[in-house]
């Protein structure tokens, strides 16, 4: 049997393109060695720069930092609020109610990593636990414990309604409804071309969900830079979001990480790598900023890879109460920023 061999031949045209890419990647090292011979901490010619959107234009700011304290204990993940106006944070294997001003009032452990939770009206709490949720009474009385249908499952965020439960699985990629007894009954998300539904693309374990007023559901596409609109059935109504690194876009790989509502229909989104909370009006128009990456600064070098060492991944979490509050949890320096409305000038 003849076997073609033309891949393998040297051609005049592939002679020249390699021998340009040798002489290029010369001349880069031949640059770089004279960066390095100029002295310790010269810049690398090759280093990409992001310093230019490391700092937020003060027109934008629509928020200034009033509080901030530091949960304790290790590993603070996501947070959310409770109906009396405290906070509930995911920490290590345990979830800590803290008040707005950072004091701590009880600690609810549970069997696994905490992750998540969602608190319904009536006080009773869902925790995402690693690959399961369980449930305790407003008093922290364990009641139940419900294992989620898939098989790597890893619960990352939950929305409560009046009848179910939805819980956003980045290990499954896709959101799992509930009822309240803990019954699956339905999966949101997954890529069905017939009904237009992309599917999450998920290169890191963030994907989250909130329920707003209008009862469709929030949640982000971090691999497709936006946010998507779902009804409880798992119809996608619309989407919007774009890639970029300009403050109205989504940065790096796979943003937004979390989300957060305000009361008003606002988006609050955050992001991960260039660490910013930025406002978005129901249909993406970009409205402000909340806080931007100058506020997290040990997050953005962790976030880049170049910060102290952490086993919990850099990202921000957010959550908005009665009053328009936002608080802001920084997850590698453990500490809950307090930010409040500017008043208008």
């Amino acid at each position: 049997m003849k076997h073609d061999d033309s891949s393998n031949r040297l051609t005049r045209r592939r002679f020249l393109l390699r021998g340009a890419a040798t002489g290029a990647a010369t001349a880069a090292l031949a640059q770089l060695r004279e960066a390095r011979a100029a002295g310790v901490g010269a810049a690398n010619p090759f280093a990409y720069s992001v310093s230019e959107f490391e700092v937020t234009d003060p027109a934008l700011l629509k928020y200034r930092e009033v509080r901030r304290f530091e949960v304790p204990g290790p590993e603070a993940r996501r947070l959310t609020l409770l109906p009396g106006g405290s906070l509930l944070v995911a920490a290590g294997r345990r979830f800590v109610e803290m008040t707005a001003e950072g004091s701590t009032v009880r600690e609810i452990a549970v069997n696994g990593a905490a992750r998540c939770a969602a608190v319904a009206g009536d006080g009773t709490v869902y925790a995402g636990v690693q690959d399961h949720v369980e449930v305790f009474s407003a008093k922290g009385e364990r009641l139940a414990t419900w294992q989620t249908p898939g098989k790597r499952s890893w619960i990352s965020g939950l929305a409560v309604g009046e009848n179910e439960v939805f819980a956003a699985d980045s290990g499954a990629r896709l959101i799992w409804r509930h009822d309240r007894s803990g019954k699956a009954t339905g999966r949101i998300g997954e890529r069905d071309a017939a009904r237009n539904v992309p599917g999450f693309v998920l290169p890191s374990p963030f994907l989250d969900v909130e329920l707003a007023e209008d009862g469709l559901l929030r949640v982000n596409n971090p691999g497709r830079h936006r946010v998507e609109f779902y009804t409880p059935a798992g119809s996608l109504e619309f989407a919007w979001g774009e890639a970029g690194m300009a403050i109205d876009r989504f940065s790096g790989c796979c943003n937004p990480c979390n989300l957060a509502l305000l009361g008003n229909g606002t988006v609050i989104t955050c992001e991960k790598g260039l660490p910013r909370v930025k406002l978005h009006g129901t249909h993406g128009e970009f409205e402000g900023v909340v806080a931007g990456t100058e506020s997290f600064p040990e997050n953005a070098k962790t976030g880049a890879g170049d910060g102290p060492g952490t086993t919990n991944r850099a990202s921000l979490d957010a959550v908005a109460d009665a009053t328009g509050r936002i608080h802001i949890l920084d997850t590698v320096t453990r500490r809950v920023h307090v930010m409040e409305p500017k008043q208008p000038t």
